[in-house]
């Protein structure tokens, strides 16, 4: 079997925002300014940030990402959560339900989020093509080996496809960093 490759994409702390929440810490009618691109088609860095404040601590500085969506999200790492004093859940973006929140504080006002905060799960996305050259579909899990004096494998790598997206793994950053895993790394999918 020939082999599957995956760019690594390293995940940051960041979070989405609804168009409410936007008004809400940036200003009525404020829209969102393209900081650069990201590497999944459509998505970007905003130069908007906030601070994100739990029982415990604040993390200061925390990047928007865009564009806006239904419902906001924050994305922050296992150690963050402690920062914090809140246990983030892995989950899959956008399953929230029983999730903790925090209180988001923008330049203009602030949102106290009762749920939305996550350590997000690992995930591929990709194209229809690469599900159908690597014989995977949507929603599938798999394992993706790193080798090397750090190798390890990573399980429960949930696949998403659409022709939205671009190949790419994401995992956060305290992941890559305990496997000495860079941006641009190529891993190993196993289907098997």
């Amino acid at each position: 079997m020939e082999n599957k490759k995956v760019p690594v994409g390293l995940s940051n702390r960041h979070l989405h925002l609804s168009k409410e929440h936007v008004d809400k810490l940036f200003g009525k009618g404020h829209e969102l300014t393209e900081f650069k691109a990201l590497s999944q088609p459509g998505q970007y860095a905003c130069e908007e940030k906030v601070d994100l404040v739990g029982p415990k601590g604040t993390i200061k500085g925390v990047r928007v990402l865009g564009p806006v969506r239904k419902e906001t999200q924050i994305e922050i790492s296992i150690a963050d959560g402690y920062s914090l004093g809140i246990r983030p859940p892995v989950r899959d973006s956008g399953d929230l339900e029983g999730t903790p929140g925090v209180k988001i504080i923008g330049p203009e006002g602030e949102v106290d989020l009762e749920q939305g905060v996550i350590a997000a799960a690992r995930h591929i996305h990709m194209h229809p093509g690469d599900a159908e050259r690597f014989g995977v579909k949507d929603f599938q899990r798999v394992k993706v080996r790193k080798d090397g004096d750090r190798g390890t494998v990573y399980e429960n790598v949930l696949i998403r496809v659409s022709p939205s997206y671009a190949l790419e793994l994401h995992l956060d950053v305290e992941e890559g960093n305990a496997a000495s895993i860079s941006n641009g790394d190529l891993l190993e999918m196993i289907t098997d």
